[in-house]
């Protein structure tokens, strides 16, 4: 669905008529006897251009305790496997799986409710997998699957459209439209005629926003379906900016 900005809503707009001496030689005079110099039209315009999801971006975390780093480096290693056949068999292509972090640390110490030390083990790996999911309907039972997994932790949820650059050129195509609509209706306001355009910049283009839900550690020991729905729509935005001058 495509949107431009309500008239004149939110939006930096600025008419000015500069009026100086001694006279230029394109200066008019008034009945005054001033000289009115050429004067420039500067607007914002903004144009919104809404485009449903088709993909999610989804990560999850493989993590492991031990006792020295072999150990937990190989507990990690066959987890992992573990999660990455789960995902092999939805049918996952291998280019929309990656890792996006891996680390071995020692792990930092853990006090229970009453502030006393727990006994845990010293080291923690945690490999962390950036999985794409083309069919955002699958999510929730995607995730159920991973969170069934005993070492899997489902962490965030992106969400994204393949064809996002269309998406930000036609909404900034709306941004201009929007900032001529704007000039002509304080051209037509002030009683001047609308000249050339001087100057065109993008003022800002929102590259297609992927909200991310806040982050998630849960655990399972079954695999229901998550009830995670998509966002209706992305909302991609476009602010042009624009001065013309003002003709005779």
């Amino acid at each position: 669905m495509f949107r431009a900005a309500p008239p004149l809503a939110g939006l930096a707009l600025a008419l000015s008529l500069a009026v100086a001496t001694p006279l230029p030689a394109s200066a008019q005079e008034t009945s005054g006897g001033v000289a009115a110099q050429a004067g420039r039209i500067v607007v914002t315009g903004i144009g919104e251009v809404e485009r449903a999801p088709d993909f999610a971006r989804v990560f999850v975390a493989v993590t492991n305790r031990g006792d020295s780093v072999a150990e937990v480096v190989k507990a990690n290693r066959l987890a992992t496997e573990e999660a990455l056949a789960t995902i092999e068999a939805r049918g996952i292509a291998r280019e929309d799986v990656s890792t996006s972090n891996f680390q071995v640390y020692e792990t930092p110490e853990e006090y229970d409710r009453n502030g006393n030390p727990r006994t845990v083990p010293p080291y923690t790996a945690t490999h962390q997998l950036e999985i794409v999911l083309r069919d955002v309907d699958t999510v929730g039972a995607f995730a159920g699957e991973i969170l069934a997994l005993e070492a899997m932790t489902f962490q965030s949820i992106g969400w994204g459209l393949e064809r996002s650059e269309e998406a930000q050129e036609e909404a900034m195509r709306l941004a201009v439209a929007d900032a001529r609509r704007q000039a002509e209706v304080l051209a037509q306001a002030a009683g001047v005629a609308l000249g050339a355009i001087r100057q065109i910049g993008n003022g800002d283009v929102g590259g297609g926003p992927m909200p991310e839900m806040d982050r998630v550690m849960m655990r399972a020991s079954a695999a229901p379906a998550v009830p995670i729905v998509p966002p209706a729509q992305l909302t991609f935005t476009a602010r042009i900016g624009m001065e013309w001058s003002i003709g005779e």
